[in-house]
């Protein structure tokens, strides 16, 4: 019990690094942000069509991926280019601006055009973030300092949502945006707080010889994709998203029709997943740094494969295990990309790399979303065993491939 506490706490300490704990603070504060934002254009779509919020909320959140994969390889590009401090700051005022506009929506066609401009600014955020994390931790600390992020956003993912709700209750569907603006400003003075040469380590961009935009695109791919256990990591994550879509499309139907219980036990049981994934973050984090990446990849994926594969046939009491399971095998699928970039990318490329990770990785969502509904659609009682048996049979797919990989690498 003690190592198990010990484990949990461990991640903390990147947290002994000031400059981290700035960035992990605004991660926080912009997190929620996002809640607020999401809650509230739920609440926006409702109040503009009762009858077609789904739709139009559907067709919001496919913008979201689509902005991100179109600009993201973008984005690492340009945080290898120009001041990141800058690029943050800039991005962040953009959102602000964005989410001021959002109550005084009053047409379809204006929650299109917002949201897609607001996930522009959020595709250059994220990549720009990630690929500083390395360049400002120590090297002994970044696994414990990418747990930590990644668990927090996990738990917020489940978390935020609730806080956001209990202020939509108290100020008004509209007024929340203005919450998420506060949170944003928060983000925006902690980042204005920290030093600019301490988020531009590793990349001169004043000597840096500038090649076309779409030569450092197709660089990035080949880092990417030319990387062994790069390409094994991102040909995980697709099995990942492939388990994780039937668990975020289908898992209402589940409980709703398959069931027949309320939305209370749906909240419970996306609760239960998202916590299952916070905890794994936590753990992976403070565990051995070389001997676990390949056993997390691996067994995450088997994991969340075999997980969903039972769900149809198990009462609510055995698919909140399932979900803790499935919620612990998506983490250490995913989780280690993040984590391999740090380690095997030379730290002037990092920044395009992260951009065209997080492209490539909601690809694979984008792909996934399809998937799952059709599954749902076609099968509505066995989606999650056949789309478990496809998870399962994907990752063994993969596993001998890279195998065989490793054989032919290790012959030469």
């Amino acid at each position: 019990m003690e190592t198990f506490t010990q484990n949990m706490i461990k991640p903390f300490s990147a947290l002994r690094n000031r400059i981290f704990a700035k960035l992990y603070f605004a991660q926080i504060a912009s997190l929620f942000g996002d809640a607020f934002t999401w809650l509230g254009i739920a609440l926006l779509t409702y109040s503009l069509n009762p009858n077609g919020s789904a739709k139009i909320l559907a067709s919001a959140l496919t913008l979201r991926v689509t902005a991100y994969i179109l600009f993201s390889p973008f984005a690492g590009i340009v945080s290898d280019r120009f001041r990141r401090k800058n690029i943050l700051l800039i991005t962040q005022l953009g959102r602000i601006v964005v989410v001021c506009l959002l109550p005084f929506v009053n047409s379809e066609w204006q929650i299109y055009v917002l949201i897609f401009v607001l996930n522009i600014f959020a595709a250059f955020f994220t990549p720009t973030y990630r690929a500083i994390i390395p360049q400002v931790i120590q090297k002994d600390l970044y696994r414990e300092a990418n747990g930590l992020s990644m668990a927090t956003f996990q738990l917020l993912s489940v978390f935020g949502p609730a806080l956001a709700g209990i202020f939509s209750a108290w100020l008004g569907a509209k007024q929340i945006f203005f919450v998420d603006a506060v949170m944003l400003v928060l983000a925006i003075i902690l980042i204005v707080t920290i030093p600019q040469a301490s988020l531009q380590q590793g990349v001169d961009i004043l000597n840096k010889k500038v090649k076309s935009t779409w030569a450092e695109i197709f660089k990035s791919v080949h880092l990417l994709f030319g990387n062994r256990i790069l390409r094994f990591s991102l040909s995980i994550e697709f099995i990942s998203a492939v388990a994780g879509a039937l668990v975020l499309v289908n898992t209402v139907g589940l409980i709703k029709t398959s069931l027949d219980l309320d939305d209370k036990h749906y909240g419970w049981i996306m609760a239960v997943f998202g916590i299952g994934a916070a905890i794994s973050a936590f753990l992976l984090g403070s565990l051995d740094k070389s001997k676990t990446r390949r056993s997390s990849l691996i067994g995450g994926a088997l994991l969340i494969g075999f997980a969903i594969s039972f769900a149809n046939f198990v009462p609510f009491n055995g698919l909140i295990f399932l979900w803790i399971l499935a919620g612990i095998g998506q983490t250490l699928a995913d989780m280690p990309s993040e984590t391999l970039i740090g380690e095997n990318i030379a730290p002037e490329d990092q920044g395009k790399v992260y951009g065209t990770h997080f492209a490539f990785s909601h690809l694979w969502w984008a792909i996934a979303y399809p998937i799952a509904g059709y599954l749902g659609t076609k099968y509505p009682e066995r989606e999650f065993l056949y789309g478990g048996i496809l998870t399962l049979a994907l990752a063994v797919i993969v596993i001998i491939l890279f195998s065989i990989s490793k054989r032919n690498i290790a012959k030469k």
